[in-house]
């Protein structure tokens, strides 16, 4: 845990930490060394020998000050060290947080992270002051205390040395009982917190339900599982401390007992005996202490694995030294991709995308519609083939020139909680106030701010829940027109729209088709019809038909029942409505 620890916190803070153990150290051996002056202080003291109690009383009276000074240090050194390793542990958890890949975040994360920022990375943080000092104390103080039991009487100090394994023993099963349990509940926790946070976003949609029985069922669960692990996780450190702790006084009823026995067989002066049996006791003290905090260990050692597991993510491979595209044209060049742990999405999959030009996404729900646009923002990279941006493949342009390039829009918008201005304004560092009203203005979401206090300064919300779906779609599509990227991808980004707000956007997105390459996943006709060019997937995740509107209706083919049958469904809504 400690080299953990070191790791994790950069090379700055290292040797501060280092500082922290050695100076811990230090005063754990003040510490035996004044509980093994206590021996010839008692003799003297049983035996009148006035000398040297004075001498001895003076020796110890110095490891008592040279104790208190560095005590001192070190709680303060403690301190310090604490209050930095929190920054830092924050300061990489963040960056490393900003280096993964837009994918790692693609799974349920957000109770994991919450957990791990919450609770772990400051009880963690807090481990040089309240963990490493006892567990150095525990290992420093009593081992001083062994050896000089030699030199006072050797049969005494071999017994507290043979129970030295059984301890050492005993600490290990209890830690590795108490971690099991401490890894159930921390999953637990995480779990129980995400299904909080999902309750808590799906609110309007289940109230428009008018059944949330299965959510909150997922909840209950949740939450009843945290409630077992806890109570689990409580109760193997009850009982663990519990065995431990008898495991040490065991050692202290040995001592007591070899020493009662040498005092009475007259082998050993009773002031020596009791002193031995004081130093007994002050070998077992800190052993005992570790012996509590092993729930508090297990629990740092845990976060401390899963910053060093988070650190140890693959990220994508960024180039040393980017190549710029030749314009913006788009392409797949026999794409294979599959998500971590899950099937096969896309199969071989080409096609080009001609720069300037407009490219629809269709095809059966499952066949890698939106897969292709995320491939295209590089949240992924292929498994295999290669996807191109100007005839350079994205690895070598760089994530950084892949996120300048390209603007999308998905379906699911996520919204920070600030104010509409501030959220639009994210397209573009450095627009002004009267270009950010533009693209909102283009993007239809004027007719938002006109309605809500405080006009384009009203705030979102967390997650944009003060803003139906589809004023949030707009406020994204405004991001999209303010950035004013080479290439922009849509997936399903006006789905959640109303007819005339539809048309009005699709305007502006239009007059982006003069200098922006567009790839669209689509289902709305009018956008499928006006496409420049059709990639129809099948429901293997392969390239079924590639063409233009007109060329596929006449090939008859898997587009033209498609497009048939969504007709008819679409006429059938006119006809009810």
């Amino acid at each position: 845990m400690i080299k953990q620890m070191i790791s994790l916190v950069g090379p700055e803070l290292a040797p501060k930490v280092k500082a922290q153990l050695v100076m811990s150290a230090v005063v754990a051996a003040f510490q035996g060394a004044a509980f093994l002056v206590l021996a010839p202080v008692l003799r003297a003291f049983f035996d009148g020998d006035t000398a040297s109690r004075n001498r001895w009383f003076w020796v110890l009276a110095a490891l008592a000050l040279a104790y208190a000074v560095t005590r001192w240090a070190v709680d303060w050194i403690s301190l310090s060290v604490s209050g930095a390793v929190v920054g830092a542990l924050m300061r990489r958890y963040g960056d490393r947080l900003a280096e993964l890949p837009i994918g790692y975040f693609a799974q349920e994360r957000s109770g994991e992270a919450s957990d791990l920022v919450t609770k772990g990375i400051v009880f963690a943080a807090a481990a040089p002051m309240i963990l490493f000092e006892p567990i150095i104390t525990a290992l420093v103080a009593p081992a001083v205390v062994v050896v000089g039991a030699f030199f006072l009487d050797w049969r005494v100090g071999a017994v507290m040395a043979a129970f030295v394994p059984l301890i050492y023993l005993a600490y290990r099963l209890v830690r590795r009982r108490v971690a099991r349990a401490d890894e159930r509940d921390v999953a637990a926790a995480a779990e129980a917190a995400a299904r909080v946070i999902e309750y808590a976003r799906v609110q309007p949609a289940l109230r428009a339900a008018g059944d949330n029985t299965i959510t909150a069922r997922a909840l209950d669960a949740a939450l009843v599982e945290q409630h077992a692990a806890t109570r689990g996780a409580h109760l193997a450190g009850a009982v663990g401390v519990g065995v431990f702790t008898g495991v040490v006084d065991a050692a202290v009823v040995a001592v007591t007992a070899v020493v009662a026995a040498l005092c009475l067989a007259g082998d050993l002066p009773l002031a020596a005996g009791l002193a031995l049996v004081i130093l007994a006791v002050r070998f077992a003290e800190p052993i005992v202490h570790s012996g509590a905090l092993s729930g508090g260990i297990s629990l740092a050692a845990g976060t401390l694995s899963r910053l060093t597991d988070l650190m140890a993510e693959p990220t994508l491979p960024e180039p040393r030294q980017t190549t710029g595209p030749q314009g913006h044209s788009v392409a797949f060049e026999d794409v294979t991709f599959a998500y971590p742990g899950g099937p096969m999405v896309l199969d071989r999959v080409s096609f080009e995308v001609p720069q300037g030009s407009l490219t629809a996404i269709v095809g059966p729900s499952g066949s890698g519609k939106t897969t292709i646009i995320r491939l295209l923002a590089r949240f992924y990279d292929p498994d295999a083939g290669r996807v191109t941006i100007g005839g350079v493949p994205l690895p070598e342009l760089g994530s950084a020139q892949v996120a300048d390039a390209v603007a999308p829009v998905f379906q699911d918008v996520y919204l920070f909680d600030g104010t509409i201005l501030e959220n639009i304004a994210l397209g573009r560092v450095g627009a002004s106030r009267a270009e950010v009203e533009a693209a909102g203005r283009a993007a239809r979401v004027d007719e938002i701010v006109g309605r809500l206090p405080g006009g384009w300064d009203a705030r979102v919300g967390e997650g944009g829940t003060n803003l139906s779906g589809g004023e949030r779609q707009r406020v994204s599509i405004a991001r999209a027109l303010l950035k004013q990227a080479p290439i922009v991808l849509l997936d399903e980004a006006t789905a959640a729209l109303d007819t005339e707000a539809e048309q009005a956007i699709t305007k502006a997105l239009g007059e982006l088709r003069s200098v922006s390459t567009m790839v669209v996943v689509a289902h709305r006709m009018t956008t499928i019809a006006g496409a420049d060019q059709i990639i129809m997937l099948d429901s293997n995740g392969r390239v079924a038909e590639r063409g233009t509107h007109a060329e596929l209706l006449a090939a008859d083919g898997g587009y033209a029942r498609y497009w048939n049958e969504r007709s008819r469904a679409a006429g059938w809504r006119l006809a009810a409505g």
